[in-house]
């Protein structure tokens, strides 16, 4: 009888089926792409959860922000669908939402309380123009200009600001929002300890919902807010003359909404993209914003940009990473409220006051404020932080304090490094002799806020016939310095001495050449 041969440890065995591994966790790019997405029902159930949850997150805001800017509620939620729609497709930024915002309904207010609305759809559509033509002429690339804390001092002003904006819902109101709402808090903090399965938002907004019908309870809901659309959007011009005294009217409306709106846009796809670990194209944003806005505008309304509150709730709350659940989050908001609107307006608030206070306490930047870390930073940058804090929360308005906030890191920049400018004088020969020469070096960078000191360190008295101003180890950056060191040579020269300025860089002696001699 034949014998199974025995296989000795050095042989190799007969190969066999593979066991099938792990498939390898998407990297923070991958996570972006709709295709892998679409293929992978566990990414796309979280793109979809996140989307509702968005939806459900912009009607009262979007309901808020007619209020402000005094048009009809359903202008402010079709405006949300429709800025959310079109940035889905056009944006450089996967995940992030942009709909009908508090900053945008603060400019456009006082247009629609002078001239009525049509004049408001009149600028939207102008502000959209504006921003196509910034983006293609690179304002996007401005963003780079704009430091970490002044970042970090936007964070953290908006963390307030979403904060502030529920306080209103819990004043003046039945004593069962407070422990609706304290319910709200500790499903959105606590479930996901336990699972992430399903955005903890959506279990509190529905468990809330579904408390408040089934016992009756009378308090505030969404559809107290206001009406609910019933209707689709139609297409439309506005009903304005097309003339010179109309865009006199609209324009600087129109280009204050652009500006804001960019600058809001940007900064909120920045700090995406260092939540998510990825970047976005802010070109394509900012064009992106401008498309939205018209598109807005010819749908009658009000115009928008990127909204921080709710893009935080979709990708830090929801966990979501691409243009699906922006797009999602459009459509949902429009079934919603056309289709469901009855459903929708039994939401009660307090749902959505605890889902806000989650988002403003998880944005907030708690690190940038511990003992150790304001220890360990300069003054002048936690300056910088808390100057942008208190513009932006004391004005309501973002774009004023991160303008504020770059000014003031300007200002302390310009500060230090002229202090970082020396000269060292040395005298070789005969002391007041014939052969006698004073050499000045000149260490630092000369511009306006060092070069005005430039002119008193020099000894005009003590000096001899002969003076030598090194400025190997400097840059002459612009007209201040060109002045300063036309007024020191003009001064020697007063007094007979010879003054020879050397080793300037070939910046610097173009700058030089160009205007020495004709600035007064």
């Amino acid at each position: 009888m034949a014998t199974k041969p025995v296989l000795s440890p050095s042989e190799p065995a007969t190969p066999t089926k593979a066991t099938p591994t792990a498939a390898a966790a998407p990297t923070p790019e991958e996570r972006q792409s709709v295709l892998r997405t679409l293929r992978s029902p566990k990414l796309l159930k979280t793109e979809v959860l996140a989307g509702l949850v968005v939806a459900l997150a912009l009607i009262p805001e979007a309901l808020a922000f007619s209020v402000i800017a005094g048009v009809d509620p359903r202008i402010g939620l079709f405006s949300a669908f429709t800025m959310a729609v079109t940035i889905a497709f056009l944006g450089g930024r996967p995940a992030m939402i942009s709909a009908a915002t508090g900053a945008v309904a603060l400019v456009i207010a006082p247009l629609v309380a002078s001239h009525g609305v049509q004049y408001m759809i009149a600028a939207v559509l102008l502000a959209g123009v504006f921003q196509v033509l910034l983006a293609l002429l690179g304002v996007a690339k401005l963003l780079r200009f704009i430091p970490r804390q002044v970042m970090v001092g936007f964070v953290n002003a908006l963390s307030i600001l979403i904060f502030i904006a529920q306080v209103p819902e819990l004043l003046g109101v039945p004593w069962l929002v407070y422990p609706l709402t304290v319910l709200g808090l500790l499903v959105v903090f606590g479930l996901p300890r336990l699972t992430t399965a399903v955005p903890a938002s959506l279990v509190a907004i529905v468990v809330l919902t579904a408390i408040t019908v089934a016992a009756s309870l009378d308090v505030p809901t969404v559809g107290d807010k206001g009406e609910l659309p019933h209707s689709l959007p139609s297409l439309l011009l506005p009903d304005v003359s097309f003339t010179l005294d109309t865009l006199k009217v609209v324009f600087p409306y129109a280009l204050a909404v652009a500006f804001v709106g960019l600058l809001e846009s940007l900064m909120t796809a920045k700090l995406v993209d260092d939540v998510t670990d990825t970047r976005s194209n802010k070109t394509r944003e900012a064009w992106g914003q401008g498309a939205a806005n018209l598109v807005t505008g010819f749908f009658g309304g009000m115009g928008g940009c990127a909204m921080i509150g709710q893009t935080m709730i979709n990708v830090k709350g929801s966990g979501a990473r691409t243009r699906i659940s922006t797009f999602l989050a459009g459509v949902f908001l429009l079934l919603l409220v056309v289709v469901l609107g009855d459903v929708v307006a039994l939401i009660p608030m307090a749902a959505l006051v605890a889902v806000m206070i989650f988002v403003a306490v998880t944005s907030f930047d708690w690190h940038s404020i511990r003992p150790s870390t304001l220890k360990m930073m300069p003054k002048s940058e936690t300056a910088v932080m808390l100057v942008t804090v208190a513009v932006t929360v004391w004005t309501n308005n973002l774009a004023s304090g991160v303008g504020v906030g770059v000014l003031v890191a300007m200002v302390l920049f310009a500060r230090r490094v002229a202090h970082f400018v020396t000269v060292d004088r040395t005298v070789t020969g005969d002391g007041d002799g014939a052969d006698a020469t004073a050499t000045y070096r000149v260490n630092g960078e000369l511009f306006f806020a060092s070069s005005n000191d430039l002119y008193f360190q020099f000894e005009y008295v003590l000096d001899p016939a002969s003076v030598v101003i090194d400025l190997s180890g400097s840059h002459v950056w612009d007209a201040s310095t060109v002045a300063a060191l036309d007024a020191v040579t003009e001064k020697y020269r007063r007094r007979g001495t010879e003054v020879r300025i050397t080793g300037l860089n070939d910046a610097s002696v173009q700058m030089r050449e160009r205007m020495a001699g004709k600035l007064p």
